[in-house]
């Protein structure tokens, strides 16, 4: 125990000593940061894009644990190849390897007993984690582990104490979170090599991965363990849980080397890439290139002032930037494509993980200036899938299409870099590609562009949508209009503007819409169902592609900058459903997740930069730490990396696929990149410091720079930005008009659509309706016979069940036609509910149980009334009694999202509501198990009695199951519409 003691304190020694002269950027890399709190990163080893994550894992199932590690946790379970770096759903965690003494365990254990397995305790005193290297000490086993990468091997260093039963078990079972394998193997080579395979269904529907493992030093025997049973000396096995252990004896201090080539193509590709990027049994030689390479990387980013953890941190969000996406292509070229076919490509390498709704941010625009080579593979990958699968991906994992997050983000990374001179790929197929996922009618897709918005009942999420996808058309109309496609720029530019058709003049927000009206009531700081893991704050500042009609719709500058200030300022709460998601708030602004993200550098296009200034410096300073919770939300495979790397640069891409740069404040004296082109583009911050944030002057290649803005060509051509920085803002500098940014679309105006104002969908006897257009110059049209429209002037009111159609018209231009529904219930009908419905889920209120307005399969389109660990007891007032024949209620389920059919739905009917009669109890059928969107009526027939009242219960499950990913968990039931005929 002493000398792997010793020996791992000397690794520790040797690496502060760097750390107090560092002369590389690698000696500024903690690979621990973001590995607590909510970061979801991992500390292992892996190389710059590498297909090999190597590294600890030490929980599963577990929203924190999305990477397989955090740094709270005490026990760690083996060393996988494969992880995903600041993710907010799990998976990976392949091909676990696990060295023990004693006797073979091959089940993992638990954190709570880690003896009844083969895991094993670890402190952090002695665990240490560089750029491309990884080490732990195995407290209740005495041994050490090294771990090193290179792009497509991983190699393991084992340090053992004195034993003869000393083993190193391979799980082909355990992941980061509870999979279905649906095919896996193992086979026992030689003595010194194994193979094996595993394909897997989890976030990643159809993920294939294959291994070959050398051994540096012969088995004494050997075993393989299915389904928990041990057969030693066997030679293979296929099943769905494999395990495979290699007996040795050891002598104290003894090192035995792993390396694992992986593939998901074939084991002849597995083989391949280790043998060739690992050919030998050289740790430290292995260890120093991986170094090596992520100083190459990381060095042509040089920084100069700044406190070591200010240079902690920006070095290892870079580090953090350059995890993803991954390579996926072998060393041979050949890869497995999103047709599971196996593909040869000689001219790109095959990248997978793109999580594009994140990093189409920041993380891609960073890359246009210090990875553009990498970014032509990037975009030729994408359009691979696109060949593939019909579409351009949207988060794409493992040659999988997971449809995870919204937007077809693909789209502003191709523009991007496209708008910024990277055109080394197939350009009219790119467009093509853009096209295709616009028009796929896909996602609420139909409805876009048939409406010109996203009906709030027609698709969940529909604000977010709405508006990211408008976005997503001006980058496709940038394209086009780079292309000279005219029709297809005419398009997407009218597009672009849909954004119009849900701005709520009387707000100032962005507001989910249903039946033609606003959805009501309206609470800006509430999380539901019409918005992307954000309040309508937090996305009311997303029209990154016409920020300045934004402003004018605002109301202009001072009032746009006055919607600014209370976002950063409120003081009220988040309200509405739980998000985990949203953290690092200052205000209403969640520095924690994406939306957010570009709103602090919003106050230069109103002439206020240096509140920009002020707040860039406050979210650096108080959402980003050298600590291992010094994220504040998910690292998301580099974007809230690449945020503050942009950030301290300077300058942050507020609307990618345009070539601008808006100006924000310089972290460091100098900063130097190296670009790819021989060029230098420098940035040097005269006077700066932790309150000498503010910009006084600045200079471009010694001339003065009064803009608070900078084009990418500008970058390109190398130079010098040279800023006098002061504890004073300059409230001067960039405050005019000609030196503020100007993203504004003026080509093709549209026509917003009208809305409707009424009380409620339903009335008894009469209602009054209005029609409204957030452009007030535009004239309204109206009618109930869509062949012929009459002048709108002044509110209608009608007594009968009617649809409306509604247009707008300015300058000749016809905006897209409104309709709504207005349905006559019958008079006297109340509903009183004895446990409250969640506040989220309301479908309108008490009576939206009688407004004869059925539910479909989709919860999020707010026509279900939600209960959360409760149960439906309701009693319904017919207002007058009936002969009734048919009593019946609909409930629906999605177990994906903890929703379940009641067990039991109970009917009592009354005439007077004091005395009632059971007509039965209906038990539920459905399979809890089953998933998608499913809608159930729980239905009496026969009934024939007079009844006024009707008393239903509906017994909610209480819990989720065991089974379940929400297990223990409140469980809801959904209910929409009782009726009686």
């Amino acid at each position: 125990m002493k000398r792997s003691i010793y020996f791992f304190l000397s690794l520790v020694i040797l690496a502060s000593c760097s750390k107090e002269i560092p002369k590389v950027a690698t000696d500024f890399v903690n690979p621990f940061i973001g590995t607590g709190g909510h970061g979801h990163t991992y500390p292992g080893a892996t190389v710059p894009f590498g297909m090999v994550q190597l590294s600890p894992d030490t929980r599963k199932d577990s929203w924190d644990g999305c990477s397989g590690y955090h740094y709270s946790d005490e026990v760690v379970f083996g060393f996988s190849h494969t992880h995903l770096s600041g993710t907010g759903v799990g998976d990976y965690g392949d091909i676990r390897l696990m060295p023990m003494i004693g006797e073979v365990k091959t089940e993992p254990g638990t954190a709570e007993n880690p003896e009844s397995g083969y895991a094993s305790r670890f402190d952090h005193e002695r665990e240490m984690a560089e750029a491309g290297f990884y080490a732990v000490h195995l407290n209740d086993y005495d041994i050490y582990v090294g771990l090193t990468a290179t792009g497509r091997a991983g190699f393991h260093k084992y340090l053992f104490p004195s034993s003869e039963e000393a083993y190193i078990v391979i799980d082909l079972k355990e992941s980061v979170v509870t999979e279905e394998i649906l095919e896996s193997e193992i086979e026992i080579v030689s003595d010194t090599e194994i193979k094996g395979f595993r394909r897997t269904k989890a976030w990643a529907n159809d993920q294939h991965i294959y291994f070959y493992a050398k051994f540096s030093k012969p088995f004494k025997d050997w075993g393989i363990s299915v389904n928990n049973q041990q057969h030693p000396g066997k030679q293979s096995a296929k099943g769905n849980d494999l395990k495979a252990f290699m007996h040795f004896n050891t002598e104290a201090g003894e090192i035995i080397y792993v390396k694992v080539g992986i593939s998901a193509v074939d084991y002849a590709g597995a083989k391949n890439n280790l043998e060739q990027e690992i050919p030998d049994w050289d740790f430290d030689l292995v260890r120093k290139q991986a170094k090596q390479k992520w100083n190459s990387e990381l060095g042509r980013t040089e920084i100069a002032g700044g406190s070591d953890e200010q240079k902690e941190i920006f070095y290892t969000a870079l580090y953090h930037s350059f995890l993803a996406p991954n390579l996926y292509s072998d060393a041979d070229g050949r890869f497995r494509g999103h047709d599971k076919k196996i593909h040869q490509s000689n001219d790109f390498k095959m990248h997978t993980v793109f999580s594009l709704w994140d990093t189409f941010r920041a993380l891609h625009p960073l890359f246009t200036i210090v990875q553009r080579e990498r970014t032509g593979d990037l975009i030729h990958s994408m359009l691979d899938m696109y060949k593939h699968d019909s579409l351009l991906p949207v988060w794409e994992l493992a040659g999988c299409e997971t449809n995870c997050m919204i937007g077809y983000n693909a789209v502003p990374v191709i523009a991007d870099a496209f708008a910024k001179g990277i055109v080394n790929f197939d350009q009219q197929l790119a467009l093509e590609a853009m096209k295709a996922s616009a028009n796929s009618g896909l996602f609420g897709l139909e409805w876009y562009n048939t409406k010109g918005y996203i009906p709030a009942d027609k698709e969940g999420e529909s604000v977010s949508k709405t508006l990211e996808y408008a976005y997503d058309d001006w980058c496709i109309a940038q394209m086009a209009k780079g292309l000279a496609d005219e029709e297809g720029y005419e398009t997407f530019i009218q597009r672009a503007q849909y954004y119009k058709n849900i701005f709520d003049k009387e707000s100032g927000f962005f507001r989910g819409k249903s039946n033609g009206s606003f959805v009501e009531p309206f609470d800006p700081t509430q999380v539901n169902f019409m918005l992307t893991e954000a309040n309508t704050w937090q996305y009311n500042f997303f029209v990154p592609q016409d920020v300045n009609t934004h402003i004018e719709l605002l109301g202009g500058d001072v009032a746009y900058e006055a919607k600014l200030d209370e976002l950063f300022s409120s003081e009220v709460g988040l309200s509405g459903r739980e998000q985990s998601d949203i953290t690092g708030l200052i205000g209403q602004y969640a520095h924690g997740n994406e939306p957010s993200h570009h709103m602090a550098y919003l106050y230069n296009f109103v002439g206020k930069p240096w509140k920009t200034q002020k707040l860039v410096r406050q979210i650096m300073e108080e959402m980003y730490s050298e600590n291992p919770d010094g994220l504040s939300g998910n690292e998301d495979c580099g974007q809230m990396s690449a945020w503050y790397v942009l950030s301290a640069m300077g300058f942050y891409p507020v609307t990618p696929g345009s070539d601008v740069y808006i100006i924000g404040t310089p972290l460091f004296d100098t900063l130097r990149i190296h670009l790819e082109n021989g060029n230098n583009f420098v940035v040097i911050a005269n006077n700066v410091s932790g309150d000498d944030f503010y910009i006084q002057s600045l200079q471009y290649n010694g001339k003065p720079w009064t803009k608070s803005y900078i084009t990418h060509q500008m970058i390109m051509d190398g130079g010098t930005l040279e800023f006098e920085m002061s504890e004073e803002p300059n409230k001067e500098w960039g405050s005019a008009l000609k030196d503020r940014p100007l993203q504004i679309i003026t080509d093709y105006p549209i026509t917003p659509v009208p809305y409707f104002k009424a009380d409620s969908k339903t009335f008894e006897h009469e209602i009054k309706i209005e029609i409204e257009n957030s452009n007030t110059d535009a004239a309204i049209y109206l009618t109930s016979d869509p062949r012929y429209y009459g002048k709108y002037v002044e509110p209608i009111r009608f007594s009968k069940s009617s649809k409306l159609y509604a247009k707008a018209v300015l300058n000749g231009k016809e905006s897209f036609v409104e309709t709504a529904e207005y349905n006559k219930i019958p008079a006297g009908r109340k509903v009183t509910i004895k446990n409250p419905y969640n506040d989220q889920y309301t479908a309108g209120g008490e009576t939206a149980l009688v407004n004869t307005l059925r539910g479909g399969a989709n919860f999020r389109t707010g026509n279900w009334q939600g209960y959360y660990g409760i149960a439906l007891d309701a009693v319904i007032d017919l207002g007058e009694i009936q002969e009734v024949n048919k009593i019946g209620a609909g409930f629906l389920q999605d177990e994906n999202s903890w929703i379940f059919m009641p067990e039991w739905v109970s009917f009592e009917v009354s005439t007077d509501g004091k005395t009632f009669v059971s007509l039965g109890k209906i038990q539920n059928d459905i399979d809890e198990r089953q998933s998608g969107g499913i809608v159930k009526d729980f239905e009496l027939k026969n009934v024939n009695q007079k009844i006024r009242y009707i008393h239903i219960i509906a017994k909610n499950k209480g819990k989720c199951p065991e089974w379940h990913k929400g297990a223990g968990e409140p469980a809801w039931i959904f209910v929409d519409e009782v009726w009686v005929e």
